[in-house]
């Protein structure tokens, strides 16, 4: 009996052992060589990992199941990983700045990402920006299948042009950010009316918008400002992302795992300001909620109770608070007009000051949930570094810490949506209500004209 459970044992350890060694092969080791020995037309998804770094071991099993699914998906993109403390020639070139960093070269492009370290988000980064920058829609159906699988929609609409030739450039730039695809007028929607053909159009939020240089400004910054839907749920990672957008966040901060009455009405009143005020707010503010108060706390160095209004400044750690509860829709309108028109002054910020303080109030906490979680490790602490050596020693690991999500987080331009289950076609709406298309879809000449 004894020697049946042995030899169970056994299998099941050598199963495990060639299992890890059949996904490990799909992962190539790379080196200082690389430069000399890679094709030009090759795709690499490439991790750069220190041997000393846990979040690299963590992520070693999701790198190589990447490596495998994308070779038995037929991908066009290699996956490998170089240790860059010993290849410091290969991680400097591809300006590496923390570990574990993930990038994509295709041609002679970098691209960087910084999503969530999990293999749904890493695949679908390498899918989008290992295919082409602009994917044309040649028939209805596909049209509509691609629209519902997408919250955000970029579509060019015409042929060879200048704005064509604009939005293909931009697509190079910002394929990390979301994907972009081509049409033809015919295969539209009939609520689709274009006053313009060509045309560049966004599809979101159940209608569509319609790029116009003179009232938009410039193209990139136009998509760059329309990539996230009207409203929806924020974390850390988006928070990132949207600093390159130049907007406010406005924001209802809510617990999801003891959800009330009170935290619904707050998360229903910004996204009916988000919706309502689209006009008025959606150049300079993004709307949605987020889950916790525990990012909150990190930035405004106090408890925030929930459900809250914050409105975040999130190119320099700036914030807003209302100077008194908001209750209704019009508060929070008002709030928001004072923000907008400097009549609430912004706190916080990310000089020299605010970022000792920040991290002697990260601190502070940690230490102090040290001690309510784990007493007796405390006291160890405490014991062989004296207090000021264990406020000392986390505070610099948890700047350190600060520092590792934002390199992380540095490590991608590009992120996107992948194929997943095939839902419902949307509903599509008439054009959005932003002032051009007010004014142009009260002109029935130019209706006419098109």
């Amino acid at each position: 009996m004894e020697n049946k459970k042995f030899v169970v044992l056994c299998t099941g350890s050598l199963t495990f052992l060639l299992s890890i060694a059949t996904v490990s092969a799909f992962v190539e080791e790379l080196d200082d060589t690389f430069k000399d020995t890679r094709m030009p037309d090759e795709i690499w998804l490439i991790q750069f990992y220190a041997p000393w770094c846990t979040y690299c071991k963590q992520l070693d099993p999701v790198w190589y199941e990447i490596g495998a699914e994308l070779k038995s998906m037929g991908s066009p993109v290699n996956v490998g990983k170089v240790d860059a403390t010993a290849h410091t020639n290969f991680a400097k070139e591809f300006r590496v700045g923390g570990y574990p960093a993930i990038k994509l070269l295709k041609d002679d492009l970098k691209y960087n990402y910084r999503g969530p370290r999990t293999k749904d988000g890493i695949m679908e980064f390498a899918d989008r920006v290992s295919g082409p920058v602009v994917r044309p829609l040649p028939s209805q159906q596909l049209f509509q299948n691609v629209m519902s699988r997408h919250d955000v929609l970029f579509v060019y609409l015409g042929g060879p042009s200048d704005l064509k030739e604009k939005y293909i450039s931009v697509a190079k730039e910002l394929i990390v950010h979301t994907y972009f695809f081509s049409a033809a007028r015919n295969i539209l929607p009939k609520a689709v009316i274009l006053q313009e053909y060509p045309a560049v159009a966004v599809f979101k939020d159940g209608t569509y918008f319609l790029y116009d240089e003179q009232h938009d400004g410039d193209l990139a910054s136009w998509i760059n400002r329309e990539r996230f839907l009207n409203y929806l749920q924020i974390d850390s990672y988006t928070l990132y992302e949207m600093g390159d957008t130049s907007k406010l966040v406005a924001l209802a901060i809510v617990d999801e795992r003891n959800p009330t009455e009170e935290s619904i009405r707050y998360k229903t009143m910004v996204e009916r300001v988000a919706t309502e005020y689209k006009d008025l707010y959606s150049k300079e503010f993004q709307f949605g909620h987020m889950d916790g108060n525990e990012y909150i706390n990190g930035l405004i160095m106090e408890e925030l109770a929930m459900p809250s209004i914050i409105v975040l400044n999130v190119s320099n750690d700036g914030y807003f608070l209302p100077p008194n509860k908001v209750e209704t829709k019009e508060q929070l309108v008002k709030f928001i007009d004072g923000v907008l028109k400097g009549r609430i002054k912004s706190q916080g910020g990310n000089g020299y000051y605010q970022c000792f303080i920040r991290i002697a109030f990260n601190t502070k906490t940690t230490v102090t949930n040290i001690f309510t979680k784990a007493p007796l490790l405390g006291a160890f602490l405490v014991v062989v570094f004296g207090g000021g050596g264990s406020a000392m020693c986390y505070g610099l690991c948890m700047a350190w810490r600060s520092m590792r999500n934002t390199e992380a987080m540095r490590d991608t331009e590009d992120e996107e949506p992948i194929a997943g289950e095939r839902v419902e076609p949307k509903q599509l709406k008439g054009p959005g209500k932003d002032k051009k298309t007010e004014t142009k879809a009260k002109n029935p000449a130019e209706k006419k004209a098109d």
